[in-house]
């Protein structure tokens, strides 16, 4: 009896405590499981242990919450959608990173570790700072206050013609409901790129995870019930690589600027 006792208290706290998570996803069209509390055998994604927040920029979970390799994996193309659904969440603030990371071999073998994650979409604030601010809850200025209330998606797009391989692809929420107090929801799962892509990002699309971000940081530590601060912020980490087109943008970009450098060494000579 006691025992029965002890463990319904015991899941009552972990509901209690529970935030939200990704629990399934919608990948090219198909649906998959995700996981959950219970560590269902067969999912993409990567097991985790519950979906309590992570409160430090450097907890070595803030790569995948903990999870492990998962004994399944979608398949899409570049140009497909992915869905991540969260089962719960409730608060407004803060902003949505997807990232991805490609594998030197098997999934099994697939750790993250290094300087390889790039993003591959992103969703911050849009208010006017006037009458929709940083800690404003209806409206939220927030992309993540659509998620509000559970069982609702966030759509990104694998990017345009990128390489095919094994990759993980990491949604990751941060709120920031509680001022100067960041809590960090990141998930994994694992995804088979086909095609004959040839993208990939250089290393100003790339980081490390835990590394992209320090607690320090004006964006990650925010006085969000502050409104005298300015009512503005920028999300974290390295650029949003897109693809064939962010690859091409970033070459021309490198071009203009040896241009530009190699102008400037010949007007000192000339001068």
């Amino acid at each position: 009896m006691l025992s029965s006792i002890l463990t319904t208290v015991a899941l009552l706290a972990a509901g209690a405590s529970a935030h939200g998570a990704v629990t399934s996803y919608v990948v090219a069209g198909k649906d998959y499981p995700g996981d959950s509390p219970r560590q269902l055998p067969n999912t993409i994604q990567w097991q985790w242990s519950d979906y309590n927040p992570i409160t430090a920029a450097s907890d070595p979970k803030m790569r995948c919450n903990g999870g492990r390799s998962a004994t399944e994996s979608a398949t899409a193309a570049p140009g497909d959608e992915i869905s991540a659904v969260w089962g719960q969440w409730t608060h407004s603030q803060g902003p949505i990173l997807v990232w991805m990371y490609k594998c030197a071999g098997d999934f099994a073998g697939c750790d993250g570790s290094g300087a390889e994650w790039f993003k591959i979409d992103e969703a911050g604030f849009t208010g006017d700072g006037t009458s929709v601010f940083l800690d404003s809850e209806t409206p939220s200025g927030w992309e993540i206050a659509k998620l509000v209330g559970g069982n609702k998606a966030h759509t990104s797009k694998i990017p345009a013609g990128l390489a095919p391989g094994n990759y993980l692809v990491r949604h990751e929420l941060i709120a920031l409901h509680q001022a100067n107090a960041p809590q960090f929801y990141p998930e994994c799962a694992q995804i088979i790129v086909t095609g004959s892509g040839t993208a990939t990002p250089d290393a100003s699309y790339k980081a490390a995870i835990p590394g992209y971000c320090a607690q320090s940081d004006p964006n990650i530590t925010v006085p969000i019930n502050d409104r005298t601060v300015a009512q503005t912020y920028k999300i974290p980490g390295p650029p949003v690589f897109t693809g064939t087109g962010a690859a091409k943008k970033a070459r021309s970009s490198r071009r203009k600027l040896a241009a530009m450098r190699s102008a400037s060494k010949t007007a000192t000579v000339m001068g």
